[in-house]
């Protein structure tokens, strides 16, 4: 019961956001008091912790199958975050945005575990992108690791990037060119049109 109210919890999460979705909201969607919801997480602050912990491990089980495939790093770059926006619904309610507004803790925590995976994992792209010579030999990879997740985390603010000037399917279309642009070979920029204008068709 108490992983089928995460389900749940975590989904009316995901589509109206951490802050407009109630404890009474999660009981109506699985027709049962709040009292049955309340023996399982003692407030709504334990259930928002719960979901956010539960969305990130499976985001991060997602593009830990899509890593281990070893696939052109620039095409990788681009699956990853198709799988992203598809398992955020889009991020049409920016879920990420109201848990940092609403929960700062919360987020704060999130976003420490968000930094230790992405390190790993965009690291690993990019020194594999060097390797085949995709990506420029002399740029320093800590250095653009951590200004990737800092961009990537940063356009999540709708203070800065407004939804209705910058829908977020597009808005991570730009910043992921803006990343690669910055760091291809011309055979890596080959790749790169190649799949914008796919992506564009």
């Amino acid at each position: 019961m108490k992983n089928k109210i995460l389900d749940t919890a975590t989904e009316l999460f995901l589509n109206q956001g951490f802050k407009s979705i109630t404890m009474d909201d999660i009981a109506k969607e699985m027709g049962m008091s709040k009292k049955t919801i309340y023996s399982h997480y003692s407030n709504k602050e334990a259930i928002v912790t719960a979901s956010a912990e539960h969305l990130f491990q499976n985001i991060c089980g997602g593009m830990d199958h899509i890593c281990a495939r070893k696939a052109n790093p620039i095409e990788e770059l681009y699956d990853i975050k198709k799988y992203v926006l598809e398992h955020l619904k889009g991020e049409h309610t920016s879920p990420m945005y109201q848990l940092q507004k609403y929960y700062p803790k919360i987020h704060q925590s999130m976003r420490k575990g968000q930094y230790d995976y992405m390190q790993s994992c965009v690291t690993d792209n990019l020194q594999r992108g060097i390797e085949q010579a995709l990506f420029i030999s002399d740029i320093n990879v800590q250095f653009v690791a951590r200004v990737y997740f800092i961009g990537i985390t940063g356009i999540k603010d709708e203070s800065i990037f407004p939804p209705s000037d910058f829908p977020i399917s597009e808005l991570h279309d730009m910043y992921l060119e803006y990343h690669i642009r910055g760091i291809v070979t011309p055979k890596g920029r080959k790749i790169l049109n190649k799949l914008i204008k796919s992506n564009h068709n």
